[in-house]
């Protein structure tokens, strides 16, 4: 990997990495917030996203969320698993891709793609390219 490669993964890295980290340690912060209303609103797999509301599984999907944010964000920006993290991104952000999705309008600016896809695609490169070797924890691990 030449050094521009390595700059720009860690430059991408880092800013995706942070800008999970702020989503997620807000929620975590934020004794008030739930995803019920996110949820709530789901156009697509309406039967999947109301399980997701039941009163012993909210909690659990509230606390996935909130940690899930936060823990991908330092995997991220530290450079750390993240492939691990990266996967977890997809996943994550796959359930709120379809939870926003009226096909094929998963907004009102949007047809098709969204931001969720284009964070997929980011994940995706981010995992294929060992992007935490680029100055990050991975890179003293794999030695």
């Amino acid at each position: 990997m030449n050094t521009a490669q390595k700059i720009s993964l860690f430059v991408l890295r880092v800013s995706l990495g942070w800008l999970f980290f702020y989503a997620g340690i807000t929620k975590v912060l934020n004794p008030e917030w739930s995803a019920a209303g996110y949820i709530g609103s789901a156009k697509s797999f309406p039967e999947l996203y109301s399980w997701f509301l039941q009163p012993n599984i909210l909690p659990l999907v509230n606390l996935a969320n909130e940690w899930g944010l936060t823990l991908i964000g330092i995997a991220l920006f530290m450079g750390i698993f993240v492939r691990w993290a990266s996967l977890a991104g997809i996943i994550l952000m796959a359930l709120y891709y379809f939870a926003a999705l009226d096909f094929p309008h998963p907004s009102a600016n949007s047809y098709i793609v969204d931001e969720h896809i284009i964070y997929i695609g980011v994940f995706l490169v981010l995992a294929a390219s060992k992007a935490g070797r680029a100055w990050g924890v991975d890179g003293k691990l794999g030695r």
